[in-house]
């Protein structure tokens, strides 16, 4: 018990300022990371597209959260600043292994052709994880926060660094650009 207060009872905000002044993996910064664990984890999954990479992923979103918490400034709510640096270390992830992933999605596309050209018939469901790989690594970032996470506008564009209008209209012409190339598919 601190300042009279039980650590589950602490907002997430006074529990980061906690352990920034704690400076240690104390626990504050425990309770922060067990109340955000899963949400976390969740993110960098559908960021990632793997559990292994999610996993590692995740790990690293806590450790930068360790060694950054003095930069939290408390302009936003501490979920929103942390689902930030989720995302700027899933980015970060994905565009280092970005080769690999081109190479997979390339021959994804091939076998997709060769399964229409063997009789297969079209793909009618198109996994959707397939669909959100084709468009660029921010945007189908923010489309993933937006719906599969439920972050509203202001959110991201605290995330993003944008405006709401200017966030409206990325997850426009997202969703559009995602229409125009699977155009059988229901959006």
């Amino acid at each position: 018990m601190v300042c009279g207060l039980d650590i589950a009872d602490k907002t997430d905000e006074e529990l980061a300022a906690e352990a920034a002044r704690e400076d240690s993996d104390g626990p504050a910064f425990s309770a922060l990371v067990e109340r955000h664990r899963a949400r976390v984890w969740r993110v960098c999954f559908r960021l990632m597209g793997n559990a292994e990479d999610a996993s590692d992923a995740a790990q690293e979103v806590f450790v930068g959260i360790f060694r950054g918490l003095r930069s939290f400034a408390g302009k936003s709510k501490f979920s929103t600043w942390l689902h930030a640096v989720a995302l700027r270390t899933c980015l970060k992830l994905r565009r280092a292994r970005g080769r690999r992933l081109k190479y997979e999605a390339e021959a994804a596309e091939r076998n997709r052709g060769e399964t229409q050209r063997s009789g297969g018939g079209p793909v009618a469901a198109l996994d959707v994880a397939q669909m959100l790989e084709t468009l660029d690594e921010e945007d189908r970032a923010m489309l993933l926060l937006k719906y599969a996470e439920g972050h509203s506008y202001e959110e991201l564009a605290d995330v993003f660094n944008l405006s709401v209008s200017a966030c409206k209209m990325r997850l426009s012409r997202a969703r559009d650009e995602l229409q125009r190339r699977f155009p059988e598919q229901e959006m």
